[in-house]
């Protein structure tokens, strides 16, 4: 699984068009299904990948769980989770592409650990869509900006993890969608991301990273989280659209 080449977005969407008189959906044993939270003994690590052109192609799945295979046609499938602990229809970032036996395979991102897990779904079993928008935290910066197919379109001075509790840098995207109202202790919102800490593993979620608000603005450009990257109310706010399945590139 390592090693498969970023494709275009046009050759991705014409995969996917080419499935739409695909056999029904695959099904994978009740109990190979699981949370996102358990290792999937298959999943693959993968570096950072350069930053592809958007839009990026991001699917979900047709049944109740994503089939999941080690490779392109091969070996048995273990079940992933199609929704996230609220219930949304997590959505994963097409990668790559392949055929095998006449049939049309995907390569995507996992929001399981290790971070920068992969795997192969059949064309079939899912839906696609594009995504124009990406997010990107330059950690040393304390950055955050929005980009919409490529421009820059908001910039926000960040708050992120301390030398103890570091956020983790890689190649991540939206896994859930937050709103709170009133506001808490994650502020009006937030992003939970596909990655994990690196140090945190005992937390309610595993350690998984979010980007969420906060009512202190003084975390602005700061070293303050957990790992999270820490948003300023009003801001975090101008990121509410954002959709499930986008792109977020953290760099250290």
């Amino acid at each position: 699984m390592r090693g498969a080449p970023t494709i275009a977005v046009a050759a991705i969407a014409t995969v996917l068009v080419a499935c739409s008189g695909a056999p029904s959906p695959t099904s994978v044993p009740t109990g190979t299904v699981t949370y996102w939270s358990r290792v999937m003994p298959h999943a693959s690590v993968r570096p950072a990948l350069p930053e592809a052109p958007p839009p990026t192609v991001v699917v979900t799945a047709v049944a109740d769980a994503f089939a999941v295979y080690p490779r392109a046609g091969r070996g048995a499938p273990e079940g992933l989770l199609a929704r996230n602990d609220s219930g949304q229809p997590i959505a994963l970032p097409v990668i790559g592409t392949a055929k095998d036996g006449g049939e049309r395979w995907l390569h995507v991102r996992l929001p399981i650990r290790p971070n920068g897990s992969t795997g192969w779904l059949r064309a079939a079993d899912v839906r696609a869509r594009r995504v124009h928008e990406r997010i990107t935290v330059d950690l040393s910066e304390h950055r955050l900006t929005l980009l919409r197919d490529g421009e820059p379109v908001r910039s926000i001075l960040v708050g992120v993890g301390t030398s103890t509790y570091p956020t983790t840098p890689g190649s991540f995207f939206v896994w859930a969608r937050l709103a709170y109202d009133p506001p808490g202790v994650y502020g009006v919102g937030a992003l939970g991301l596909s990655g994990f800490s690196e140090v945190i593993t005992d937390w309610a979620g595993g350690g998984r990273m979010a980007i969420h608000g906060t009512g202190d603005p003084s975390n602005r450009g700061h070293d303050v989280s957990h790992g999270c990257v820490r948003v300023f109310n009003p801001q975090m706010a101008q990121l509410a659209g954002v959709r499930m399945g986008t792109p977020v590139l953290i760099t250290p």
